[in-house]
């Protein structure tokens, strides 16, 4: 028998008050991501069979760097942010889960790196 209340005995067992946070960002992302994937699209298929130079002018155009990057951050914010939530939902052995998430946000940091600096290095005229 215990004289502690029920409140006591949940107190700090809780959330960890990210809950919110992680679902507002996670919809936050994929509302950008939408509109930024159809903008994509279309502008791909007008630069389709052009030459190699004529895409990287594309590119090259601030808005349209602006944009891609705009477009893949939000996409490998978004990846991160679903990904973290089966991981968590899914893995249950504690020491896997930090690996996995570990694992998790390395890969997902270094693919937005790779990909920003590849827009950036197009953009710039570094080719």
């Amino acid at each position: 028998m215990s004289l502690r209340s029920d409140l006591g005995k949940v107190k700090g067992l809780g959330s960890a008050k990210e809950g919110v946070r992680h679902w507002r960002l996670q919809r936050l992302t994929a509302i950008a991501v939408i509109p930024l994937s159809l903008w994509f699209v279309y502008s791909l298929m007008a630069v389709v069979g052009a030459p190699y130079d004529a895409v990287v002018a594309w590119i090259a155009k601030p808005h349209v760097t602006v944009l891609l990057l705009a477009l893949v951050i939000a996409l490998f914010w978004h990846l991160k942010l679903g990904m973290q939530v089966v991981l968590e939902d899914y893995i249950h052995a504690p020491g896997l889960q930090i690996a996995a998430q570990i694992l998790l946000r390395a890969f997902a940091g270094l693919g937005a790196l790779v990909a920003v600096v590849s827009i950036l290095k197009i953009s710039v005229g570094m080719n």
